[in-house]
């Protein structure tokens, strides 16, 4: 495991799980250098990532799909299993393949190409940490289609509170964590908290499945 000094408490934190060691201490390198960010650690695989996340809890994990062992996939759907908060996005040399839209379907809240300019990855971070999903209107469309199930039920989404109705509502109109935390005079971690208990009333773990479960109800 690599650590790097902890700067401070009200910047996104965040960790690094990739297995090439050239391109771990490059990302290492330049998250370093980002005054906005704190760059908790970096993890070489999937198992060592899973059994220190949990305990640093960042705010944005950085995977690499292709992971030896534990694949980056199955790395997303165990951290989601332990904490549905978790934000992950995905690191891939590939922008069509079937192996993103897994990590989609297993939590991951986004994805980024390892060849994009590191300004991009930057502007991804922020659109996670601001309860976006960076992606590409293609991977969008296969997650939405893996989700529509003609005729299933709604009793799920009876179990909702008012409040999280309308949290949902505005997850629909593609409002932002911090939009919504401002238009119900609430702090962002109450928004956060809503969504934990939206996610597990809904049996998802992404912002993505929430809202096509809620409105295809």
């Amino acid at each position: 495991m690599e650590r790097n000094v902890a700067r401070s408490d009200d910047v996104p934190k965040l960790v690094v799980v990739e297995d090439d060691k050239g391109v771990r201490d490059n990302l290492v390198r330049l998250l370093s250098g980002e005054k906005e960010f704190q760059c908790l650690a970096a993890f070489g695989t999937g198992e060592e990532a899973l059994s220190n996340i949990p305990r640093l809890r960042p705010d944005v994990v950085l995977v690499d799909i292709n992971l030896p062992g534990m694949s980056g996939i199955e790395l997303v759907s165990a951290l989601k299993q332990r904490d549905p908060s978790t934000q992950c996005l995905m690191l891939t040399v590939y922008e069509n393949s079937r192996k993103v839209f897994q990590a989609l379907a297993a939590g991951a809240c986004g994805y980024m190409l390892k060849r994009a300019p590191f300004a991009k990855l930057i502007a991804a971070i922020w659109e996670v940490c601001n309860g976006g999903s960076p992606m590409t209107g293609t991977v969008a469309r296969l997650v939405v289609q893996s989700f529509y199930r003609p005729g299933a039920s709604g009793q799920e989404e009876q179990n909702l509170s008012p409040r999280e109705e309308e949290i949902l509502d505005l997850l629909a109109a593609g409002l932002l964590y911090k939009e919504i935390a401002a238009k119900l005079d609430v702090s962002q971690e109450t928004v956060r908290t809503h969504i934990r208990h939206i996610y597990g009333k809904l049996h998802v773990h992404t912002r993505t499945e929430a809202v096509v479960k809620y409105l295809r109800g």
